[in-house]
């Protein structure tokens, strides 16, 4: 069930916040797949509800601008499915932000053609596996295959050991697993120091921070929401470090609609 926590939020919102003032000190961080939207067996294949980009900005307007979303898609990818709204967005799991609507994108180096090329050879050996390569990161999609998971990971965990017979990328890799997913980043980019960067920038500084997001994955961006003064709430189940739960993406958005 929808905590009371999660509930309260809402109240304060409408009621301006504590002692009626507008806007309520609160920046709300949302994941996007799995949290907003449901999963499919594609990225591309996806389903935005119709009425989801307005639900986001009608919060956004509330919050006096303070929504962020925050993603493993690129940040281009992210305007794509909310067209024609765009908001302030953590993309690639941090290594992509852009801090307000208007604002250029800033973004790390991609990663190499040859460790790129060097993971396609590898997943030849993995039928029904699917490299997403994201520029800064990669994505490899298992949902086709998931009896893979732990052979793949493996392999995975090898080749991120092993990479420096594959070009120089500017930080150490690091490889993270997600919902039917393996994600190959640079260590230092996450999640949880993207928020921590929005937190010291107009309109999001001197708020509370909120990180919505049913990724297991995604505990820095808990931990730095619980640090900086605020909580974390889950999507799907209960995620160590969470105050709260939704069951389901629709309930989030019911949640939006409430909030805005």
């Amino acid at each position: 069930m929808v905590s009371s926590l999660i509930n309260g939020v809402c109240g304060l919102v409408r009621s301006g916040g504590p002692g009626g003032k507008a806007p309520w000190p609160l920046a709300l961080f949302l994941d996007v797949d799995g949290t907003l939207i449901d999963f499919a067996p594609h990225p591309d294949a996806v389903l935005v509800p119709p009425d989801l980009p307005e639900l986001l900005a009608g919060a956004e307007r509330r919050l006096g601008g303070a929504l962020a979303l925050v993603s493993g898609r690129s940040i281009a990818d992210l305007d794509r499915l909310m067209a024609p709204v765009r908001l302030a967005a953590i993309g690639l799991h941090g290594a992509e932000t852009r801090a307000a609507p208007g604002l250029p994108t800033t973004t790390i180096a991609p990663l190499p053609a040859s460790l790129v090329a060097a993971l396609r050879d590898l997943l030849a050996s993995f039928p029904g596996t699917m490299l997403e390569d994201k520029g800064p990161s990669v994505a490899i999609h298992f949902r086709a295959a998931p009896t893979l998971a732990g052979e793949l990971g493996a392999a995975l965990a090898r080749f991120v050991h092993g990479v420096g017979g594959h070009g120089t990328p500017d930080a150490p890799l690091e490889l993270m697993a997600g919902e039917l997913v393996y994600e190959i980043k640079p260590a230092g980019f996450d999640k949880g120091s993207a928020l921590s960067r929005f937190m010291v920038l107009a309109p999001f500084a001197g708020r509370r921070p909120v990180f919505v997001t049913d990724h297991a994955i995604d505990q820095a961006g808990l931990s730095a929401a619980a640090a900086l003064g605020g909580f974390g709430l889950s999507v799907g189940r209960h995620l160590p470090g969470a105050a709260g739960c939704f069951p389901n993406p629709a309930s989030v958005r019911a949640w939006l609609k409430d909030l805005a």
